[in-house]
């Protein structure tokens, strides 16, 4: 259908419109989720599906749209620079609805929400592309599109201990791994708010959390040798990601319970990896 049908079902209120199936509705704005145009993708497809689910709309069908979106988690993936990259993004957003959605209101099985949790991680570890805003086409933002779905993955009640612990490790590793530029986009920040919402679950206990910091310190400290082309590539992310979580811990609202033995944890991790600044 044309932009100006879209407009109009805005101009509405969002209101499921009566003229077509839902399923064909559904597959069109699926489709405009990787479209390179930021107002077809971030202005309509995106807040379209995001209300419809948050509204109710597909309750009864939440199960196989989420299922769509976590099979758009493969579309070119592996690749770098195409633009597959925005539906890849936009459809884990949506599954991110999906499972603040099962939050609320027990829609889809414990199993179904573990599987999601599975494919978000598998492709965020897997996601080489990397960009945050592409000029003309608007935000790709993989990693901080990520953070947010892991981020409503944390709040389920249908995790524990165990599956909150391995939030963590996706978390560190994806700020561990490789990268061709550090983060530039806000990515620490909301992989650091990813983080507030496991802690603030009280049950990942400072035994786990202290070895899960110290594991980041040592890499922040890193600096690559002389001769290679940005000593701050090393280590940069993971020192970033440090500051963005002592931030949150300190002054976000909600406080975990470890909130105060944690904190004199990532000042220490922030004190080794920052020596020249932080010492005498």
């Amino acid at each position: 259908m044309s932009g100006a049908y879209w407009r109009q079902v805005h101009a509405d209120g969002l209101a499921v419109p009566s003229d077509r199936p839902l399923d064909d509705l559904t597959a069109e704005l699926t489709r405009m989720l990787g479209d390179t145009d930021p107002e077809t993708r971030d202005g309509t497809a995106y807040p379209t599906l995001a209300t419809w689910v948050e509204r109710g709309v597909y309750d009864d069908l939440l199960a196989g749209l989420g299922d769509g979106m976590a099979a758009g988690l493969t579309t070119g993936l592996g690749e770098v620079g195409t633009d597959s990259v925005f539906r890849r993004s936009f459809s884990v957003l949506v599954l991110a609805e999906c499972i603040a959605r099962d939050n609320e209101r027990p829609l889809v099985s414990g199993g179904k929400v573990l599987d999601w949790g599975d494919r978000i991680a598998t492709w965020l570890l897997r996601e080489r592309d990397l960009r945050g805003f592409v000029p003309g086409k608007g935000w790709a933002h993989e990693v901080a599109h990520g953070a947010d779905a892991l981020g409503a993955l944390a709040a389920s009640p249908h995790i524990g201990k165990a599956e909150l612990t391995v939030v963590l490790d996706v978390v560190a590793d994806r700020v561990l791994m490789p990268v061709d530029a550090l983060f530039a986009h806000g990515e620490e920040d909301r992989l650091a708010h990813t983080t507030l919402c496991v802690l603030r679950r009280d049950v990942v206990p400072l035994s786990i959390l202290e070895p899960w910091i110290n594991r980041l310190a040592s890499a922040a400290g890193e600096r690559a040798v002389h001769g290679e082309q940005d000593p701050f590539l090393r280590g940069g992310n993971a020192e970033a990601f440090l500051r963005a979580l002592y931030l949150q811990l300190a002054l976000g609202p909600r406080p975990p319970a470890v909130r105060s033995d944690l904190l004199l944890v990532v000042v220490e991790a922030l004190r080794a990896s920052n020596p020249h600044f932080l010492r005498d």
